[in-house]
């Protein structure tokens, strides 16, 4: 049943993909009043979020910004359905990078880049960043492996068919070693706005008006390996149109306090979220672990998060 399911999907994503992109956008509009009027897809998640981020706007502020995030969202999974099929001409004229001789310029020198990304505009469409840099890098970026493996698959081959590679999250130094000791230089981006799971909080930092706990991975793999780090701010331009700009940190991880390249990226990606906060993701909830039930159940020995005995777990 699974493997006829499996089927089923690849053949209709892979008919879908050769409709132009202009059609694509036609059923992202039938498909917004399915979301947004008839299932009404997360509403009350994207509502809490929007109105504990930006306290400061009006509630009509708030509505506008809800609806027009439903719209991109709904552009974001057809324009990731076109995504099995678009030419890398097509592919290049959509998505623009800009600042990339810095990245060249590490990779020459020797250097690996490590690149933070956030769930902002369309980052499955970072994939197609090997038109962009130079060939002597390997490109790739980390990724949660589905249960279903079919489906696992399919989203493996959509994302790695430009040239960029799919590493495991949790296999990701291992792998990123394992290209430092055949002497080549990488290229990953790091999603790194996710929720951490309670034994993976190490570290909290303010963003947008919230008490928040966030991975510190990046920071970790970048510092280890003495990578250049840089931040991708993201922007779209116009419907079907995204720009990403490299922002250089640092190529010398080593000199920051710890956490400090942490709180450097949650700032630079509030400051993109602010600029267009309708293409940010909004239907997690992002916020679901706070601090006290962290401190509540939790505690940190030795660098490392264990839970505590139950009678210890005061109400």
């Amino acid at each position: 049943m699974k493997k006829a399911l499996y089927y089923l999907l690849y053949a209709s994503w892979y008919l879908l993909s050769h409709l132009p992109l202009s059609a694509l956008y036609v059923l992202s509009n039938f498909i917004f009043f399915i979301v947004f009027r008839i299932l009404r897809y997360r509403r009350r998640t994207v509502w809490v979020n929007l109105v504990t981020s930006f306290p400061e706007l009006e509630p009509e502020e708030h509505k506008d910004i809800e609806r027009k995030f439903y719209r991109w969202f709904c552009d974001y999974l057809v324009e990731n359905i076109k995504l099995m099929n678009m030419k890398p001409e097509e592919m290049k004229q959509r998505l623009v990078f800009k600042n990339t001789e810095a990245v060249d310029q590490c990779v020459k020198e020797g250097q690996s880049c490590a690149i933070y990304l956030g769930h902002l505009c369309n980052w499955e469409w970072i994939t197609s960043l090997p038109f962009w840099i130079t060939p002597e890098a390997q490109c790739g970026q980390l990724y949660h492996p589905l249960e279903n493996k079919d489906f696992d698959r399919l989203l493996l081959h959509i994302r790695q068919r430009f040239g960029s590679v799919c590493i495991p999250m949790n296999d990701s130094l291992r792998r990123i070693l394992d290209y430092k000791r055949q002497g080549k230089q990488t290229v990953i981006g790091y999603i790194a706005d996710q929720a951490p799971f309670w034994w993976n909080i190490h570290h909290w930092c303010p963003f947008l008006h919230h008490d928040t706990a966030v991975l510190s991975g990046t920071e970790r793999i970048a510092t280890k390996l003495d990578q250049a780090v840089f931040y991708l701010d993201v922007h779209r331009v116009k419907r079907g149109y995204y720009e990403a700009e490299f922002k250089l940190i640092t190529r010398e991880p080593r000199k920051m306090e710890e956490f400090q390249l942490t709180d450097i990226y949650f700032n630079e990606l509030e400051k993109s979220i602010r600029r267009q906060p309708e293409c940010y993701l909004w239907t997690h909830d992002r916020w679901k672990r706070t601090r006290e039930r962290f401190n509540r159940r939790f505690e940190v020995i030795d660098g490392k998060v264990h839970e505590k005995p139950k009678d210890q777990q005061h109400s």
